[in-house]
């Protein structure tokens, strides 16, 4: 009987998590297990107003500080054991985290 399994990735840094999604599917595409995705889900941006002052005196100017989330989900269809060892032996690096849901 197939288990679905839902990855969802999440990262700061757009390269690396394109390289975890792009392992995950060569494990997929390689022992023949049914994928769907990476889908892109909305990037989420953190603004951050800062003063450009550090006395706060003088002319009221800002800075924007920017930080933008990265998010990719993965959808597969595994019947055989093997497949799930082989995705959670890939080298995660650390600012990508890693979500799995197993139905």
């Amino acid at each position: 009987m197939p288990t679905n399994v839902r990855i969802k990735l999440t990262s700061t840094d757009l390269e690396k998590i394109e390289r975890v999604c792009s392992e995950i599917k060569e494990i997929a595409l390689r022992t023949g297990t049914k994928i769907s995705g990476p889908i892109p889900l909305p990037r989420r941006r953190l603004v951050l107003p800062v003063r450009k002052s550090p006395c706060g005196e003088g002319s009221k100017t800002w800075r924007k500080h920017e930080l933008r989330i990265h998010r990719r989900l993965i959808g597969l269809e595994i019947t055989d054991q093997r497949v799930m060892r082989e995705i959670m032996r890939i080298q995660i690096p650390e600012d990508v985290s890693i979500e799995m849901q197993i139905r």
